[in-house]
Formats: C-alpha cells, sequence, structure tokens
C-alpha cells in the first residue's frame, strides 16, 4: 500500500453481470483476464466468496486518480466485487442472517480496523447522481466507500445499496457466525515489548489469557519473547467482568509454592480453582501447599490451553492473573 498510515476502508463494486452460481466462476476469469481484480469477488445469491490475493495487498479494480494509485490508498483497501447490477441494488431482500460468509466478509473488514460508517454517504442511487468524488474524504477517512465515490474514477456502482446491511453493525451477543455468544473479535496482531505480560496484553485488547493461549499455540504463557508477534485477530473477548470490591493477591513468584508452604494465599487460590471447576481436593482447600493443589491448577493451566509440561501446576504470573485469587 502507498499510504499505509492513512486509515483503512473497503471499496464496494458491482461486475454489472447477473448473479448466481454459474456466473461466479466465469466473471472471476474475467476479471483476471482483464487485469481488473479486487481482492474479493462475492455472490448474494448462493453466498460464495472467492479471494484473488491478500486483504492486505493492493486490489486492481480502480482507475488512478492521476498521479495517485487508488487501488493503493490506505493501511487496507479492501475491494469487494458483488455479481449483481448497481441498477438493482443486491441488498434487496438480502438477509445477513442466511448469509454465513457474507458475515465473514464483513467481519475480516473488522478485523483490519474498518469502522462500521460510509464517510462519503450513501452510494449513489443513479448514474447522473454519482457527483461526490472527494479527494479528502476519499483520502483521510476510513469506513464504506462505493466505486462511485472514489475520485479519478467515473463508475457509479455499487448502486443505493442498503447501508444497514452494508456492513450493518457488530450484533452484541452475537458471533460472526450468527451464533449466540457473549464474545467478539478482536484485532491485528502485537508485537512484544520489554516488561508485557499476557495478562497484560489480554487486557489491553478487551481479550483473555485462555484465548491468546489457543489463538497463538502457547505452550508456556509465562515465558513470552521480546519481539514475539501475538495473533490478534480472531482472539475472543468476553463482556468485562464488574471489578471486584475485593482487592486482587498479586502474583507472589512461583518459587513461593513448595512443600512445606503454609499461607492464606494457597487457600484463596484453591477456593478460586474449585470456582473454576478445577479443583481436585478430597477435602478443603486449606493454607499447606499440596500435591492436591498442585493437581488442582494443573487442571486449571489445561482449562486456560496450556499443554505438555507447561501445565505443570506450579501457578506462573499470566495464569494467577487470570484466576483473579482475591487478597487473603
Amino acid at each position: 500500500m502507498d499510504t499505509p498510515g492513512n486509515p483503512p476502508r473497503v471499496t464496494w463494486h458491482t461486475t454489472e453481470s447477473p448473479a448466481g452460481g454459474s456466473y461466479f466462476t466465469s466473471i472471476a476469469a474475467y476479471l483476471i483476464r482483464v487485469g481488473a481484480e479486487p481482492q474479493v469477488i462475492y455472490d448474494p445469491v448462493t453466498d460464495q466468496l472467492g479471494q484473488f490475493g491478500p486483504l492486505t495487498s493492493s486490489g486492481r479494480a480502480l482507475k488512478n486518480d492521476g498521479a495517485r494509485r487508488t487501488n493503493r490508498e490506505g493501511k487496507v483497501n479492501i475491494q469487494v466485487e458483488v455479481l449483481g447490477k448497481a441498477a438493482s441494488p443486491w441488498t434487496k431482500g438480502f438477509d445477513p442472517a442466511a448469509k454465513p460468509n457474507y458475515r465473514k466478509l464483513i467481519a475480516a473488514a473488522r478485523a483490519h480496523g474498518v469502522p462500521d460508517v460510509w464517510p462519503a454517504g450513501q452510494p449513489a442511487a443513479t448514474a447522473s447522481a454519482a457527483t461526490s468524488r472527494n479527494r479528502t474524504t476519499w483520502q483521510s477517512k476510513g469506513g464504506h466507500f462505493g466505486h462511485c465515490h472514489v475520485p479519478g474514477n467515473d463508475h457509479w456502482d455499487p448502486g443505493a445499496i442498503d447501508t444497514s446491511i452494508v456492513p450493518g453493525k457488530a450484533a452484541s451477543g452475537t458471533d460472526d457466525d450468527g451464533g449466540s455468544s457473549a464474545t467478539k473479535p478482536s484485532s491485528a496482531t502485537y508485537t512484544v515489548k520489554k516488561g508485557d505480560t499476557l495478562s497484560a496484553i489480554a487486557a489491553a485488547h478487551k481479550t483473555t489469557v485462555a484465548a491468546l493461549v489457543k489463538l497463538n499455540s502457547l505452550k508456556d504463557a509465562d515465558k513470552l519473547t521480546v519481539g514475539q508477534r501475538l495473533k490478534i485477530s480472531g482472539a475472543t473477548a468476553t463482556t468485562p467482568a464488574k471489578p471486584s470490591a475485593q482487592p486482587l493477591e498479586p502474583f507472589p513468584g512461583a518459587s513461593f509454592f513448595h512443600g512445606g508452604r503454609h499461607s492464606p494465599i494457597v487457600t484463596a487460590m484453591g477456593r478460586r480453582l474449585v470456582a473454576e471447576g478445577c479443583g481436585k481436593y478430597a477435602t478443603g482447600p486449606g493454607p499447606n501447599w499440596t500435591n492436591k493443589d498442585k493437581a488442582s491448577y494443573a487442571a486449571y493451566q489445561r482449562k486456560l490451553g496450556y499443554t505438555g509440561t507447561a501445565a505443570d501446576g506450579i501457578p506462573g504470573k499470566a495464569s494467577w492473573d487470570a484466576l483473579k485469587v482475591p487478597k487473603s
């Protein structure tokens, strides 16, 4: 991209062809043949979704605006060719709830930071109305645009599509596949810096240690390397819990947990492990660190996604912070 410091956007096109499965492959082949590929082609009838290249790379479906390469505008410029005609907006009668691939496409745009707005307004309803191609808006605003909004271009597609559907709004309590969920996707990646902990990274990105462990296949969440890149996109963020009225016990260090340790911290930890469904106690828990505490903590580590020797039953800072042990 020529201007990766500019906001991310999606640019919507129509193929000016009929929609339906029989056209999907032939239109895709045509776009390749004439060198006018977007990143994505979508059929609203069959919910078929095709991708020509990475969403972070340039498409080829726009004309330049003089020396300005509009295909390469912004952090991303995800261009979508929708099978259909501008004169007959494809959103009429379109139900996103019945189109899982469409929802995934919108989720991908959000994951790249594209906001759910139309900075240049709703796409034009007719060719004669497609006169607003403001360069400042195009270059400085992130969100969704029609081909009709892009300076240097003369097409008026995608027509007067319904902007309550495209992109719609991220649903509260519903995941991107339409299922009921208390989670939502977070976006991008994160580069580990000196002093970072996984729990701090999770909190900053409104996700959980367990989600990051699973997404990145981490064997030991307490051993992060400076410069390590963590996937954040696709992690799930639960609705933040209300802060506990009771302060939390800070991590006492792994060396704290050994045979002979007697402390109310061990009791508080054990009670939290039981509350998480990981207690392996026949009686208790109590203040003495025992093999039952170790087995219970190992079960909790596995619940977080730790595998192999990483689930050794000895608390580390990331898992301890996630457990939220109340101060004794």
